[in-house]
């Protein structure tokens, strides 16, 4: 089982934006140091809910401080930005880190983000598949060319090619796609791409959508070891103390705060209406499904959802605290009390 840790840089009722993200940085830090193995980085604009707002920057940050961890983006959005530019960006990141590098990418929401950066509410609605295509020729392909209504270019050599890692795989970096409906876990299950399934799901939701991206795997033809060997990645919240009631005070009593501030700043590009969810409400179901609690509990449920799901590779949001002292001692103890119930 690999354990790794989901970082927002949230920023919290009260702290600057310079906390969150000096608070995210440590947090990866200590995950190395505590033997955890990987570090997922979420990427937001506009919005105090998470203030970092290029994934790729900060994971380039992480792996020069780190030497083993694996970093993650969860996720880059592609809809706005250029695939040739996240591509080329992946590859430096996959070749300079000794392949340490993972790429996660998503269609992201129809926010005022689409606006700013000029990509418009298509490439939302209905571009993410070509963007996707052709962030993956540029992954795997010597040269590219493109000549659709959006992506138009002449054939141009991959400098750097990501499949020329010394020592390592004749490949480029893992590309795992963020999940939310059963139109995009057909889309990653074509290309055969692991999924990255939210937080707000339980193991039931969880173990559907795996069923159905195996089913859909391998009707499009990849081979039956590929689609049972396929490392998906589950997001959850981890707080670890001595009881269950002692870990969901803790988040309790920040989390909401830092919901209903971060939800609501989110603007949509077309003004359709929102509905967000509950803080309060969201705050305890989530410590209803992952692991809350003391040590024991936390492995329990853990391994729970790895027999129920088949995913054994997880991405945990250990900041739900808001504070930088008990976020670094949440990762330690994550390290130290959990991990060896595990192996």
């Amino acid at each position: 089982m690999r354990v790794g840790t989901f970082v927002l840089a949230a920023q919290f009722p009260g702290q600057g934006q310079g906390e969150a993200l000096h608070r995210a940085v440590r947090s990866a830090e200590i995950a190395e140091e505590a033997g955890l193995d990987s570090v997922w980085l979420a990427e937001h604009h506009f919005v105090p809910y998470g203030v970092c707002p290029s994934a790729v920057t900060l994971a380039a940050l992480l792996l020069g401080r780190t030497r083993r961890i694996r970093v993650g983006t969860a996720v880059s959005v592609l809809p706005t930005v250029h695939p040739v530019a996240l591509g080329e960006q992946a590859a430096l990141l996959h070749l300079t880190s000794g392949g340490r590098f993972s790429l996660g990418v998503g269609r992201g929401g129809p926010w005022v983000d689409l606006e700013v950066f000029g990509a418009g509410l298509a490439a939302y609605e209905s571009g993410f598949p070509e963007s996707l295509d052709l962030l993956l020729r540029w992954l795997r392909e010597p040269s590219v060319g493109a000549g659709s209504e959006r992506f138009a270019f002449r054939e141009v050599p991959v400098v750097p090619r990501p499949d020329e890692l010394i020592g390592g795989p004749e490949q480029g970096p893992e590309v795992v796609v963020a999940c939310t409906s059963p139109g995009s876990v057909r889309l990653a299950a074509e290309r055969g791409l692991p999924m990255l399934l939210g937080m707000h799901c339980g193991d039931e939701q969880k173990a559907e959508m795996v069923a159905l991206w195996r089913r859909c795997a391998l009707e499009a033809g990849h081979a039956p070891e590929e689609v049972t060997g396929a490392a998906h990645v589950s997001a959850g919240v981890a707080q670890i103390a001595e009881s269950a009631a002692d870990a969901a005070e803790t988040l309790g009593k920040a989390m909401p705060g830092w919901l209903r501030q971060g939800l609501d700043a989110h603007i949509t590009v077309d003004d359709r209406v929102r509905v967000m969810r509950d803080p309060v409400a969201y705050t305890e179901m989530l410590c209803g499904l992952h692991p809350v609690g003391p040590p024991e509990l936390a492995a329990d449920r853990l391994a729970a959802t790895a027999e129920r799901t088949g995913i054994t590779r997880f991405a945990l949001l250990v900041e739900g605290s808001g504070d930088l002292a008990a976020t670094e001692e949440n990762v330690r103890r994550l390290g130290a009390d959990v991990l060896p119930l595990l192996s």
